[in-house]
């Protein structure tokens, strides 16, 4: 039968209040080099939306992760020179 908005089991949760783990699904889009948007569709039965928009923002900007340029174990960020690596194994001696 029909149930109001507060007590149906499947109704919207503001980010934060419900059991999704917004972490890994950022971890995720970012793993897969999603490019676009992060948005809040927001129509929580509880709260007042000013609300909802004044807490939804800033937990998207602190889910969001900026994907790394370059590999983490990349600190020198110089060109392998290769005959220099080849001499030094002692593998450019005839």
């Amino acid at each position: 039968g029909y149930q109001g908005w507060v007590e149906r089991p499947g109704r919207f949760r503001s980010l934060g209040d419900g059991q999704v783990d917004f972490t890994a699904i950022f971890s995720k889009l970012t793993q897969y080099g999603y490019a676009g948007w992060a948005v809040l569709e927001w129509e929580c039965a509880l709260k007042h939306p000013e609300q909802g928009a004044a807490e939804g923002a800033p937990f998207i900007a602190r889910h969001m992760i900026r994907k790394a340029d370059k590999a983490f174990d990349d600190f020198a960020g110089i060109a392998t020179d290769r005959a220099f690596l080849r001499d030094v194994l002692g593998l450019n001696r005839g």
